[in-house]
């Protein structure tokens, strides 16, 4: 029989230890694993505990300090030694400070073996309620708050909670929030996802009865959507759904990247370049923190490039014409975009290597 796992999320400490607390309480038979990485001395703390108390300290010391190196090297086997244990009946993964769920999600999802011992009952991310808005929308880098995950670790708050919401099954946020939040963090999440306000209303056993939905959960963040979303139900809340089949210009891109990407909004999707037009881009960024990268061939799919952005209070003016503008024009869509540079190297890798039909 497969053990049934939660894992919490979330980029603040106080928010997820409360809810593990909650849930080691209210589900059956539960053993919690907790990891913590220290960047600076690139050590991994692991603490494994049960009602009886704790159980397991550790430190591992990693190759790299990295959310991925920690969840290869020793969270994925923790769960797994726990789940084959015998002695308890669910587990509980406190995942470190800033780690997303789908990065354990898609092991579980493509290893077998151990599928066959331990199931995704579901997804929780943990927030704190005081200072949602801030957090999500805000500039904040997860360095100036101590919680980076490595040396190297540059990325925003908004950026990693926000994503932590959008693939969340349940999302908890924790010692009070405003409507504005609450409405911000229910227009990020998927539809089907359940917000509860504080961690002591969380309904352990209704969450063992469910099950992660991975594939929603998959296609909800997919930077390549193309489904309609639902308008939000929250009048301090706007989307705006920026759409075309037309690539970015890249000159054009690259000098005004701020036009959409920055400001206090969150905005995700993908977009593609002439230069690059082989493989779906991928845009997602918060609070003027940007991060673009290299996803998929887009394969048999027309290319297409769609951000969408949400955010509170009444939208900056001339988004649409901002995007408009970044957008190839027609007498450029024929042009011979073999090139040897197009700007993008330090985020897309060497333009040279890439694949480019004659």
């Amino acid at each position: 029989m497969r053990a049934p796992v939660v894992l919490v999320t979330g980029v603040d400490p106080t928010a997820m230890s409360a809810v593990t607390v909650g849930l080691q309480w209210d589900l059956p038979n539960a053993v919690a694993v907790q990891h913590r990485i220290d960047p600076e001395r690139q050590v991994l703390h692991r603490i494994v505990s049960d009602m009886t108390g704790v159980l397991d300290r550790a430190e591992i010391a990693l190759e790299h300090a990295c959310v991925t190196c920690a969840i290869r090297e020793d969270v994925i086997p923790t769960i797994e030694r726990c789940a084959r244990d015998g002695r308890w009946k669910t587990v509980i993964a406190h995942l470190p400070v800033g780690a997303e769920g789908d990065q354990v999600c898609a092991v579980v999802n493509w290893d077998t073996r151990l599928a066959r011992h331990i199931r995704i009952a579901g997804v929780v991310a943990a927030l704190d309620g005081s200072t949602l808005v801030a957090d999500l929308l805000g500039d904040a880098l997860l360095r100036e708050r101590g919680l980076h995950s490595a040396a190297d670790d540059t990325r925003g708050v908004g950026e990693v909670a926000c994503a932590q919401i959008e693939y969340a099954d349940l999302v908890v946020v924790t010692g009070g929030s405003d409507a504005v939040g609450r409405g911000l963090v229910r227009t990020l999440a998927r539809p089907d996802a359940v917000l509860v306000e504080g961690a002591e209303h969380v309904d352990g056993a209704e969450l063992l009865d469910r099950s992660h939905a991975h594939d929603a959960a998959v296609a909800w963040v997919d930077p390549t959507f193309d489904e309609e979303l639902p308008e939000p139900a929250f009048p301090q809340i706007w989307r705006i759904d920026l759409r075309s089949p037309r690539a970015f210009h890249p000159d054009r891109l690259l000098a005004d990247l701020e036009l959409i990407g920055g400001g206090e909004h969150r905005s995700r999707g993908c977009f593609w370049l002439p230069s690059r037009p082989g493989k779906a881009l991928v845009w997602d960024g918060a609070g003027g923190q940007l991060s673009i990268g290299t996803g998929r061939p887009w394969g048999r799919r027309a290319p297409f490039t769609r951000i969408v952005l949400t955010g509170v209070g009444e939208p900056p003016a001339g988004l649409e014409d901002a995007f408009d503008d970044l957008l190839l024009g027609p007498d450029l869509e024929g042009r011979n975009w073999r090139v040897e540079e197009d700007g993008f190297e330090p985020w897309l890798g060497n333009i040279r290597d890439l694949d480019l039909p004659a």
